[in-house]
């Protein structure tokens, strides 16, 4: 009998002939809109961190006060004695942020996600996702055990059909707002118009909205004025906010509901201190730096607009601009050329993505300068001619 070894390495060569083998490049100091990679500077267009907050001083302060008075970790589920008074003031400002009740805090979007789906269906119940939600999403959905309708991105009218064609009650419509690897929106208006219509529960995941949309930075449904069509808001606070958790927001009879059936909120520790105390301080610079939203669409556009005249297929109409490729080899070539030039910016093939629509995800901070996105297209220019794309 081969080893379990030898099997894992058969394994791992199939995943290298395919061009999906993935490993960890460790960054040198913390993230920034330049990291440091194997002792050479390199310009990241790869992190969630929307706004540059990760490092902002406020958090930084926040973050050593609370280990200072809380201790590093909660020590336990808030349930049973995790629940500290800095976890309250957290949740209290985040519906203030949202405009809704009540908030909840979760360690993760995953645990969010899948704790909150399946709180609010069973089976018995039908739960409609967008085919290009995120995982966590997805997995919510299955281990909901419900009756899941998987709807083609955005397609509002087979999204009609399948509540048309299904059971009078039990109906959550669960979709992201700004997806993750398209850089698109969610036709947020028109599911909610179908949600009242069809009496769903509508949730949605502001994961990549949270900071970066709407006048006050809430998301994408600030941004359409439709914060109180929307039943269930998720969101987290480890991309634009620069922390780490996550948090679902709406009425106090759904926070309470969650609190109670949300196995992974029940099961689990609560928020460490240091990180709850940088996300409600992220809270305050979002409010009082909005310019860091202007900067960071002006750095967006730009760089889209500069890939695109370089004939390349870079996507989206947000600050998330997916440069698509097609093959998983040539994704991983081009990403390559990049970093020889000092750019990092990973590629992304299957499962996170549709076969045959392997890309590179480049996601500009707000906190890179013109300078610095214009090295970014020279580069794009030189690896772009050096490995053959477009072809």
């Amino acid at each position: 009998m081969p080893s379990l070894d030898s099997l894992l390495a058969e394994e791992l060569r199939g995943l290298e002939e395919a061009g999906l083998l993935r490993a960890l490049v460790p960054l040198d100091g913390g993230c920034d809109a330049e990291v440091e990679v194997d002792g050479r500077r390199h310009l990241l267009l790869s992190s969630n961190n929307y706004l540059g907050l990760a490092g902002h001083p406020a958090l930084r302060a926040a973050a050593r006060e609370a280990v200072d008075r809380w201790g590093c970790g909660a020590g336990s589920s808030r349930l049973i004695a995790g629940h500290f008074a800095l976890h309250g003031d957290l949740e209290a400002a985040l519906a203030r942020f949202k405009g809704t009740a009540a908030a909840l805090v979760f360690p993760s979007g995953y645990q969010a996600n899948i704790g909150t789906i399946g709180a609010l269906v069973a089976r018995g119940d039908h739960v409609f996702s967008d085919e290009l939600n995120h995982a966590s999403i997805i997995d919510g959905c299955r281990l909901s055990r419900a009756t899941v309708h998987v709807y083609p991105h955005g397609d509002v009218a087979t999204l009609r059909r399948q509540l048309a064609g299904s059971p009078p009650s039990g109906r959550l419509i669960v979709t992201d707002s700004v997806f993750s690897m398209d850089g698109d929106r969610a036709p947020l208006r028109d599911l909610s118009a179908l949600a009242r219509e069809y009496h769903s529960i509508l949730m949605i995941d502001e994961a990549h909205a949270t900071g970066c949309l709407g006048a006050h930075g809430a998301g994408l449904a600030e941004d359409e004025g439709l914060t109180d069509a929307i039943d269930v808001h998720m969101g987290t606070l480890g991309k634009a906010l620069g922390a780490a958790g996550a948090y679902i927001a709406g009425s106090r009879p759904l926070v309470d509901l969650v609190v109670n059936r949300a196995r992974s909120f029940v099961f689990t520790t609560g928020l460490a201190p240091a990180v709850a105390a940088a996300a409600r301080a992220a809270l305050d610079v979002v409010a009082r730096e909005p310019e860091r939203r202007a900067r960071l669409r002006a750095n967006a556009d730009r760089l889209r607009t500069g890939l695109r005249a370089l004939g390349l297929d870079a996507r989206g109409d947000t600050h998330i601009v997916p440069v698509v490729v097609g093959d998983n080899r040539a994704a991983v070539a081009l990403a390559e050329a990049l970093r020889r030039r000092g750019v990092l910016a990973h590629p992304i093939r299957p499962p996170t993505v549709p076969p045959g629509t392997a890309r590179l995800r480049v996601t500009p901070m707000a906190s890179h300068t013109t300078a610095q996105i214009d090295h970014a297209l020279l580069a794009f220019a030189e690896a772009a001619r050096e490995t053959g794309i477009p072809r």
